[in-house]
């Protein structure tokens, strides 16, 4: 067996089975592949879906699957993560639905580059059409980025690093080895249920880095994230402005003080103003949703005040299994 796909999941098990069912229609490696997931704090029909699965394995991937109670996405990673037993590791969120030759180009990439050690490809929106027009718009109150992840940085294969572009954890495969060395993922980060936490990803990704492991972009491999349509109102893209800003500025605590400087000050009353005085509802969006980001950057850096996340504790054991 070559690779684990890691999914974890939360009261989703409509979403689990279209994920389920697009890994299950991809093109499967020779050397083989197996599912793990993680059922976190599930109250909804998700373990009965997981059991069916397992009682009928026929022409299906092999799956695992366990219960971790305590709530936190980050939580059921680090309870997952020890029970990976293969040489690859990919993670999938239980909301994406992924390509075709998303397993066998996975293999393939870490095959081709043997100096990567993370490896991430394409997450693009999965539109359906009943999306509002605005979020196709490319002016210059185009809100970005969009609370439906998208990373795409091209056709061409390259190698990536932190000032250009740090993908997210549901769009990142890896060799389980370098899971030991880079510990834990933050458990005082990420989201919790279906709140609006996050960069628990981006924190884990940016300690490999600065442990010295080469970031690949592969764009054959292709995930496609389902669009939540309740989540394309100005309320959820201002509360979601805030808070990813605010988890944003406390994975660079090296580089800010612990008080807000003076040009968030600033940046704020314009970004108001503006707001208030648009006539123009792409304007007004576009300046609310900066004002509420701003804000966030403001508590972003009051809470760094307090220490630095610690990585969390793997659990379980004390390491992965190749």
């Amino acid at each position: 067996m070559l690779l684990t796909v890691l999914i974890c999941t939360h009261d989703r098990a409509p979403l689990l089975h279209k994920v389920l069912e697009s890994l299950n229609a991809a093109l499967r490696p020779e050397e083989g592949v197996e599912l793990l997931v993680i059922a976190n704090n599930c109250s909804d029909e998700t373990h009965d879906l997981l059991d069916d699965y397992v009682q009928d394995p026929a022409g299906r991937i092999p799956m695992r699957w366990l219960a971790e109670p305590q709530a936190g996405k980050s939580y059921a990673l680090n309870f997952g993560l020890p029970h990976v037993r293969t040489p690859l590791l990919a993670f999938v969120d239980d909301d994406h639905r992924v390509d075709q030759n998303f397993l066998v180009s996975i293999c393939r990439a870490a095959a081709d580059f043997p100096d990567s050690a993370l490896f991430c490809g394409r997450i693009l929106p999965d539109w359906d059409g009943r999306e509002p027009a605005w979020v196709h718009e490319a002016g210059p109150y185009r809100i970005y980025p969009l609370p439906v992840p998208r990373f795409d940085q091209g056709d061409t294969g390259c190698d990536l690093t932190a000032e250009r572009a740090v993908p997210g954890g549901g769009n990142l495969f890896l060799r389980t080895e370098w899971v030991r060395r880079i510990g834990g993922f933050a458990t005082d980060m990420g989201p919790s249920g279906h709140d609006l936490g996050g960069a628990e990803d981006l924190d884990w990704v940016l300690r490999a880095m600065g442990l010295g492991a080469r970031l690949r972009y592969v764009p054959e491999v292709v995930q496609y994230h389902y669009v939540d349509t309740s989540r394309l109102t100005l309320d959820y893209l201002m509360r979601k402005a805030y808070k990813r800003t605010a988890s944003i500025i406390r994975l660079h605590p090296e580089s800010h003080t612990g008080s807000i400087p003076r040009y968030l000050y600033r940046k704020i009353v314009t970004y108001g103003f503006k707001a208030a005085l648009s006539l123009r509802t792409d304007r007004r969006r576009y300046y609310l949703v900066r004002t509420a980001a701003a804000l966030g950057e403001a508590a972003g850096h009051i809470g760094l005040r307090r220490a630095r996340p610690a990585p969390g504790q793997l659990s379980g054991s004390d390491k992965c299994s190749d």
